[in-house]
């Protein structure tokens, strides 16, 4: 149970979270019910799973996700190809309007893609109008219609970023979040695009392409759709640490807000994801694990460790490593390490079921 007297809502965009836990743009939220399901578990708001033009064609194909295990380990990662929502615009507007009658406190955010400038403008006039709360633009996944080569992420060209995330905020009348993918050779650039475009915040950040393994009797990658394959998107605790690199970069870089995913699954996970500048956290790998009740132990543990820190607020949270990340040349040569565990004895606190902090005092 939440400790009743930590307050875990947050501001972000303006609008109000009841904690700073959001489902993702991804199966779990591809379905009306289900999408109710999760709410009533306790998620602040559900990223509805990008949507598209009437016009556009959803070329699904199943098996469409396979996982990574790693010793006895299960889901240390998940690949999936699958790009788009089969649902289109027309249905998402019905959605929009029922979860917002049904959960009017919960935060109801629409996810799409387009590929010409009508299409964006388009869906984000008609997801505005249909009362979403915010709109977020898929910039990371393949739409070679908008760049010069097959396969192209929009969010890979900075110009292509400002450009079109201009034409969505021009056509919304919400405000608007644009995804980006950690792809590219310079996060902070396209960072930087988003805030010129008049964008309200950043996601931060998306799937990593890969190839999720080969079947070594058959010779065929997974997934195997009909004894083919492809290269999936690379989700879940794998990419923990390269979201944590791109949320950082943006932080310390670009004054805009983020609101953080790829990779969580614990509320510490989360609270990474705060310290190092998200405000709010998706959950996509984990939920589809696990089920939506970890909420409860995301809610339980953010609670408690904010109250063993004697903080208020998630809000408290918010960059607090960011002081401490400096570039490689920026450290002394022959700086003693403080701070390391050897020869330490450890505190541990629990602070939700199954999930503890570890605090190190040396045995000097």
């Amino acid at each position: 149970m939440t400790n009743s007297k930590i307050d875990l809502s947050v501001e972000f965009c303006g609008v109000h979270f009841e904690n700073p836990f959001i489902l993702a743009a991804a199966p779990p939220t591809d379905e009306l019910d289900i999408v109710r399901a999760g709410l009533r578990a306790g998620w602040a708001g559900a990223v509805l799973k990008t949507t598209s033009t009437e016009e556009t064609s959803v070329p699904l194909v199943y098996p469409m996700m396979s996982g990574l295990d790693w010793e006895e380990k299960k889901i240390i990662g998940m690949g999936n190809i699958d790009l788009i929502s089969e649902y289109h615009i027309n249905e998402l507007e019905k959605r929009i309007k029922i979860l917002k009658e049904e959960f009017p406190n919960k935060v109801i955010i629409c996810s799409m893609m387009g590929s010409t400038k009508e299409d964006w403008q388009t869906l984000a006039h008609r997801i505005s109008k249909a009362g979403a709360d915010l709109i977020e633009c898929s910039f990371s996944c393949p739409q070679g219609t908008l760049g010069s080569k097959p396969g192209f992420m929009l969010g890979q060209d900075a110009k292509l970023v400002e450009t079109v995330a201009g034409w969505v905020k021009e056509a919304s009348s919400v405000p608007v979040i644009i995804k980006i993918t950690p792809v590219v050779s310079d996060i902070i650039e396209i960072a930087e695009a988003v805030k010129r475009s008049g964008a309200d915040a950043v996601c931060a950040s998306n799937t990593l392409p890969a190839l999720m393994g080969i079947d070594l009797e058959t010779f065929i990658p997974y997934p195997n759709v009909g004894g083919k394959s492809t290269y999936s998107g690379l989700s879940g605790p794998a990419v923990k640490p390269i979201s944590l690199r791109v949320i950082s970069l943006i932080a310390n870089n670009v004054d805009i807000p983020i609101t953080g995913t790829g990779g969580p699954v614990t509320w510490s996970d989360a609270v990474e994801f705060m310290l190092v500048g998200a405000t709010t956290v998706q959950f996509c790998t984990a939920v589809m694990h696990y089920g939506f009740d970890i909420i409860d132990d995301l809610c339980m543990g953010l609670s408690n460790y904010l109250e063993y820190k004697q903080l208020s607020s998630p809000m408290a949270l918010i960059g607090k490593s960011l002081p401490y990340i400096v570039n490689h040349d920026d450290f002394q040569v022959g700086e003693e390490i403080t701070g390391g565990t050897s020869g330490a004895t450890a505190d541990i606190l629990t602070v939700g079921t199954g999930s503890t902090i570890t605090h190190s005092r040396d045995n000097a």
